[in-house]
């Protein structure tokens, strides 16, 4: 097989959707979850973005969880350790209702199971900084099966992310993965392709729904009717 692991991300490429749309849209949903609990738009949001800047900030050093938490919890106060449970909980129910926001395509499942005839191994490489009970939400969103791949990322097991090239370094160790021999797959320019090629992967740009702040480096790029067309070529 030409490649080792073939990974692909998940918001924005098998899952379809405007990134800012669904963010702003879920985070209305849980600033509603937990209100109850003395949250309100004007502590929780901003603290949610000072945790995501931790873990895109993590060094390795501890998991994304930890990142996230202790960046929130001095934005909130300690108590908010009390209330995990009722966020997990709001990643498995009404977390859902973001799925509007989305437009699931057949053509998913279909890429990853090329690439299952393509490579050893099939990683979902979404940035971790999601409890995996998000991850799975948003999987059946896509209409893409859990049990597809080999590794999944999530901010519980994850001690970096993306844009930082780190974060692949780490699948790779993870997994027993020489990056040259790797493929990843994604619609955001610099955390899915400039990241992954720093580390000497090779790269295909679904752009669909393309996110780019600048020029697009050299790569294979296309919708994913011609991601298709490239996959069945390896």
């Amino acid at each position: 097989m030409k490649y080792e692991a073939i990974l692909f991300d998940l918001d924005g490429t098998l899952l379809p959707m405007d990134n800012d749309e669904f963010v702003n849209t879920y985070l209305g949903y849980l600033a509603k979850k937990v209100e109850y609990l003395g949250y309100t738009k004007e502590n929780l949001i901003p603290a949610m973005w000072k945790g995501v800047a931790s873990m895109v900030k993590n060094d390795g050093s501890r998991t994304n969880y930890d990142a996230f938490w202790d960046t929130f919890s001095q934005c909130i106060g300690n108590h908010v350790y009390e209330h995990i449970s009722a966020f997990d909980e709001f990643y498995g129910n009404e977390f859902n209702k973001a799925s509007v926001v989305a437009t699931p395509t057949p053509l998913a499942q279909k890429s990853v199971n090329l690439a299952r005839e393509k490579a050893n191994q099939v990683i979902l490489a979404t940035s971790p900084m999601f409890p995996a009970v998000a991850v799975d939400s948003r999987l059946k969103w896509a209409q893409v099966e859990r049990e597809s791949f080999d590794l999944i990322t999530t901010y519980e097991d994850f001690s970096t992310c993306k844009p930082n090239p780190a974060y692949y370094l780490e699948i790779a160790s993870r997994m027993g993965l020489d990056p040259k021999h790797c493929l990843m797959i994604g619609n955001n320019v610099k955390e899915d392709i400039i990241a992954a090629q720093t580390v000497g992967m090779d790269t295909f740009l679904l752009t669909d729904h393309l996110i780019c702040e600048g020029e697009i480096p050299e790569t294979p790029k296309g919708n994913f009717e011609e991601l298709i067309a490239f996959l069945q070529n390896l």
